[in-house]
């Protein structure tokens, strides 16, 4: 009888343990996401591991899987990566860390196809191209945050998290009194910290469901490429990646758009995102 009762009480234990843990995990989130202040406190226990994002591609314009760290941790801070499944909605993005000549022809094509998007810039782009930056607030384009100096976010402190994203906020608002609220995370890198922490700075993560390697200066005069590329992989939700610095992606833009409309698909601003 003794050794039974010695028994219960150590799973009993044990049990009251594993509960206690998962509070305490659990009231560290909340008070990281709900904090009024930003204190690095609030973060020490929450996992700074790199995680590079990345995607598995479906057939037949289905939505590609995202992994299971990725959705946990972007589900659990509010991150933005993959809308509605059953509505045929496309979230345009562009990455751009400098200005190759590019970005004009873009921005004449999204102009004359009614189609907003979004551009995640650096300082160096802001401090290079006030013109098109500017260009692109009054056209009704969304302005994100891609940091100050396009450094790997887990790879910094806090506080220079914080310089990262802020003093280009600050640059921004400065110059036309817009107010940035998406950042996406150089090179895709990211932690649970990290996206926690930027939280607190007012912003929200913008992943992406579709990208291909348009970056390369070298991998360019590949427009058939591209375009199979692109429109291979459309599908219900999907937030779009794409680089301005591409030549290529400049000149097929416009008959990509048209023949992603024809495929009866809607092009949103990352504004009016659906889950």
């Amino acid at each position: 009888m003794r050794k039974t009762t010695k028994i219960f009480l150590i799973i009993f234990l044990i049990i009251a343990i594993f509960f206690t843990i998962i509070f305490i995990n659990f009231y560290i989130r909340k008070s990281v996401l709900t904090s009024g202040q930003v204190n690095s406190e609030n973060f020490e226990q929450l996992s700074n591991k790199k995680i590079e994002w990345g995607i598995k591609r479906a057939d037949n314009h289905e939505q590609p899987d995202v992994g299971s760290t990725n959705k946990k941790i972007m589900d659990e801070y509010q991150g933005l990566y993959l809308g509605n499944k059953d509505k045929k909605y496309i979230y345009l993005t562009f990455d751009l860390g400098y200005e190759a000549g590019y970005t004009s022809k873009i921005l004449e094509v999204l102009k004359n196809n009614n189609v907003k998007a979004t551009f995640f810039i650096t300082a160096h782009y802001l401090n290079t191209q006030e013109a098109l930056v500017k260009q692109m607030i009054e056209e009704g384009h969304i302005v994100g945050n891609h940091t100050v100096n396009h450094k790997s976010m887990p790879s910094c402190s806090l506080d220079t998290i914080k310089t990262e994203v802020m003093d280009l906020h600050s640059a921004v608002y400065e110059k036309f009194g817009y107010e940035m609220k998406y950042m996406r995370p150089p090179k895709g890198e990211y932690s649970e910290k990290t996206v926690a922490y930027t939280n607190t700075l007012g912003y929200t993560t913008v992943m992406w469901s579709f990208a291909y390697d348009d970056w390369d200066e070298k991998k360019q005069g590949r427009e058939e490429y591209g375009k199979k590329k692109i429109l291979d992989n459309v599908h219900n939700g999907e937030i779009m990646l794409l680089h301005a610095t591409s030549k290529d992606n400049s000149n097929i833009l416009d008959e990509v758009i048209k023949k992603i409309k024809d495929m009866g698909y809607e092009f949103r601003n990352i504004d009016e995102f659906e889950k």
